[in-house]
Formats: structure tokens, sequence, C-alpha cells
């Protein structure tokens, strides 16, 4: 590998798993210790990466780090995160340069969005503040926000008339969706109606949608119908979900992910 392949290989392991040592990174490399040294001080002059004692985790963007204190997504971006992560790299690596890709606000999409920090020529479109912000600074992005309303802290979800409105006039090539509830028979869910609404404006303007989701929202219905499950190309889940629990969905022609 040269440096470049080099580099692109340490982002992509450390998307995946948030942190490696030196002693891997030199073996999978197959790189000399100084090499995979001066590959770690470059990643780490742009920001991306940070080094520790015996090796290196990858960076979250500093425009974020307001949002590190609010308790209320704090909270919710906890709970299973190394089930989101990996959702959020597997559903990365089906984007492709020069789509056009939304994002629905929520946890699992934000992991999502993570990963296309060092890509290039993609557009993206989200109602959520929080993906905005985290993008904005990444140059090989063009990053567009719907206007509308925060209806409730911690949400960062921008929903309302003015976000749909917004949404009409864009067509994305796939849409990656959150949801608090996903059941094969009752569709997929969310808590407030307006923002179901918002959520269904997106998956209407895709090619294809994709529902990011841990497995503990499956067989979950919430109070908000954002559209049956029909609607939904592609369920990327974890593990933890049984074959039996998935069964339904692909029985209903969606193609299942489980990472």
């Amino acid at each position: 590998m040269n440096a470049g392949n080099r580099a692109d290989y340490i982002l992509r392991e450390l998307r995946h798993k948030g942190s490696l040592s030196l002693e891997e990174l030199i073996s999978e490399l197959g790189a000399s210790a100084a090499s995979v040294r001066r590959d770690l001080a470059k990643l780490q002059s742009k920001g991306l990466v940070r080094r520790t004692h015996g090796g290196v985790t990858l960076v979250e963007p500093l425009l974020y780090e307001p949002f590190r204190y609010d308790s209320l997504f704090q909270d919710r971006e906890q709970h299973r995160t190394a089930e989101k992560r990996r959702i959020g790299f597997a559903a990365s690596e089906l984007i492709q340069e020069n789509e056009t890709v939304g994002f629905t606000a929520g946890t699992t999409t934000t992991h999502v969005a993570r990963n296309l920090r060092n890509r290039h020529n993609i557009r993206v479109i989200t109602n959520a503040v929080n993906i905005a912000m985290e993008l904005s600074n990444c140059a090989g992005l063009r990053t567009f926000v719907t206007g509308g309303m925060v209806q409730w802290a911690g949400s960062f979800s921008l929903i309302g008339q003015a976000a749909i409105s917004a949404l009409n006039d864009i067509y994305m090539d796939r849409v990656f969706v959150s949801a608090c509830g996903i059941d094969p028979a009752r569709g997929i869910t969310v808590i407030e109606p307006e923002e179901a609404l918002t959520f269904r404006a997106m998956i209407q303007q895709a090619k294809q949608a994709v529902l990011v989701a841990d497995s503990s929202k499956i067989g979950v219905v919430t109070a908000a119908f954002i559209c049956p499950i029909s609607n939904v190309h592609m369920l990327i889940t974890d593990t933890r979900a049984s074959e039996k629990a998935v069964a339904p969905f692909r029985e209903r022609g969606i193609e299942v992910r489980r990472v």
C-alpha cells in the first residue's frame, strides 16, 4: 500500500472499530512502525484521529462538542453504542460517490453520517441539526438542511411544514431512516406525529429507503406511524436480532442485513 491507501484503510478500520493499536496496524498494513507513525501523524494533523499510548482512536467533529453535554441525546446515543457503530459502518458502505443521500434525525443515522467525514463528492440532505453540524466542515461533502421547528429538547430534529416543503423539490438516491419501532404488520413508527410526517416525506423522495435500527426496536410499535414496512427496501440491524425476528421482514421482500 502507498501512504494514501494506508490512510484510507486506517480510517475505514477506525470507523468500524473506534480504536486500534499500533501493533494491529503494523501487522495488518504490512508496513514499518515508522511508516505507520507518519501516517497517524498526518491524520492527526488533519483532525481525523487522536493518537493514544500505543494506538489511535477516531476523533469526533469539534463542531459537535456542545451537544456532548445534552443528557437527553447522550442517553439515547449511549444505548447499544457498539451495535449502532456497526450498523452505521455497514450502512455507509452503500453510499457511492456522486450520490445524493438523506438522513433522518436519530442516533443511528448519526452513526451512518459520521462515516462520511473523509468521503468526497456526496450531497447530504438532512433534517437533523446535529448531523448537519458534524458534516458542515467536511470539504468533500455538500450538506443541505431542511427548515422546520425543533419540537423537543435532545432530538435535534427539524419537523413541520417548512421541513416537508423543503423536501418537495429534492430527490435522493437513498435515505437512511431511524425509528423508535419496527413491526412487520404495523410498520415503522416514532413518537411524535409531525416527525413521522417529515420522515415519510424523506422516504417518498428517495429511490431507496434503508432502515437502520438496533434489534431492540424490532417488534416495537410507538404512537406515530411513518409508513408501512413495504415502503422500505432494506433493514440493517445487529446480530442480536434472531432469524425468527427478521424472517417476517424478509417474507415481505425486505433485504435484511445483520451486522
